[in-house]
């Protein structure tokens, strides 16, 4: 008898930004039990999602395909749906034989597993705290016991939204890395950029303490969500411990895009293709076929998930598919070592940008007037400039003129590839969004 595959849990959490988790070398202990995860399994340095925001990060982790194959460039598909032709990694699993469950999604969109359930991840100040883990556990474990005892591998697909603002965790996480009172008259006023941004203001202050005059208070509730995060998903694991299933279980851990708190003017959101919105964790726990404490530096991207899960749950993909992206096994063997240095960027939720990096470089421009005011070209070296605080494109026209042709070059191939259009050209973002509160919020997320 062929021996069954290995179950599948899925970390897909919203808004992990990469260099907040302990286990990159972050100074605060905000990630313990996924550090020992790490150091059990495979942890990739550079894992990029290079579409901004949720809809064509999902997208790509799901299919395997870039913006070009999946159409999905906006948090607004604008009616769009993934191409029926396409398979994604729940169709792929389910053919295989798999039971899955989705938590944190509707079936309507992210088509192909076999249950769908939500949770509640919206509360405001007054509503506090938010036990957003805690709810999706909830809902998490009984679906995991079911699939557990089904006598069929089983794929578990959580998308965590402590890291995605509101950030109200519980005690004692509140408290963890800020101690004091956030609206001591004494304190120097760090909030006013965040009290002046109209677009933002109304929904942010709508979780924040009254009051508050230290942006460090909302970064320390940030840190606060990874931990109290952290410790729900160590439940999780130690569930399926007491089922008997952890050494046949595959843990992946990954977001589909990081989150700015106070960098570039961009405040606790995931807009702006700076690096703190682009640099997303990846780690691969199996230790019966993978390495243990193996760190593999080169670049990958959101849409290697599907092709590595394929290739290391032994997955027939139909004849034709062809996925972007790339298996990572033979990085992790050693025998690649990049799969590409460049890459296409792109963001249109409140901005409509498009870029191109590469490992010196990184070059953006916007294709509407933003209401952050930005330049409309940037240019940063990022040897030199890691924190992207100079903006170097009138001092260096020759590179800003070579990295668009690189970039434009690439636009037309995969178009020509895919036979697809390119899909932020279809979009007119304006200067009148906002959001005005948390139910609008809500509503914006919602697939």
């Amino acid at each position: 008898m062929a021996k069954r595959r290995p179950n599948l849990l899925m970390l897909a959490v919203d808004s992990l930004r990469r260099d907040h988790c302990s286990m990159y070398g972050y100074q605060r202990l905000t990630t313990p039990h996924l550090d020992q995860l790490a150091q059990g399994g495979v942890l990739f340095e550079n894992m990029f999602s290079p579409h901004i925001p949720t809809t064509p990060g999902y997208s790509g982790m799901l299919t395997g395909r870039d913006v070009f194959g999946t159409q999905m460039v906006g948090l607004d598909p604008q009616g769009r749906v993934l191409d029926p032709g396409h398979p994604t990694l729940g169709e792929l699993l389910g053919a295989a034989g798999y039971v899955s469950s989705c938590v944190g999604f509707g079936g309507d969109f992210y088509r192909g597993f076999g249950k769908y359930v939500g949770f509640e991840a919206w509360l405001s100040w007054e509503d506090r705290p938010s036990r957003k883990a805690e709810n999706l556990n909830a809902v998490a474990l009984p679906l995991l016991e079911q699939m557990a005892g089904s006598g069929q591998p089983w794929c578990l697909f959580l998308r965590h939204m402590d890291p995605h603002a509101p950030y109200l965790p519980p005690a004692p996480f509140d408290t963890m890395f800020y101690s004091g009172d956030p609206a001591d008259p004494s304190l120097p006023d760090t909030m006013g950029p965040v009290r002046d941004f109209k677009p933002f203001r109304d929904f942010h202050l709508s979780w924040m303490p009254p009051g508050i005059r230290d942006i460090n208070h909302v970064i320390a509730q940030y840190d606060g969500e990874l931990a109290y995060m952290d410790a729900c998903i160590a439940r999780i694991f130690n569930r399926i411990r007491q089922l008997g299933q952890w050494e046949d279980t595959l843990v992946l851990l990954t977001s589909d895009h990081g989150e700015t708190l106070a960098d570039h003017g961009v405040y606790f959101d995931h807009h702006g293709l700076y690096e703190p919105t682009l640099v997303v964790p990846l780690v691969l726990y199996w230790p019966a076929r993978l390495p243990q404490g193996q760190r593999v530096k080169g670049t990958v991207l959101l849409q290697d998930i599907v092709p590595t899960l394929a290739d290391l749950l032994g997955l027939k993909v139909p004849k034709g598919v062809r996925f972007d992206g790339q298996s990572l096994l033979p990085m992790i063997r050693g025998e690649v070592t990049e799969y590409r240095t460049e890459l296409y960027l792109t963001e249109c939720t409140w901005m409509r940008k498009r870029g191109w990096r590469t490992p010196e470089w990184k070059f953006f421009e916007a294709l509407e007037p933003d209401f952050h005011g930005k330049p409309r070209v940037e240019l940063y070296h990022l040897l030199a400039d890691p924190e992207e605080q100079v903006n170097l494109a009138k001092q260096e026209p020759g590179v800003v003129k070579h990295l668009r042709a690189r970039m434009l070059a690439h636009i037309k191939q995969r178009m020509e590839q895919s036979g697809n259009p390119d899909p932020i050209m279809t979009y007119h973002l304006g200067l009148e969004k906002h959001i005005g509160s948390i139910g609008t919020a809500k509503k914006l997320q919602q697939r």
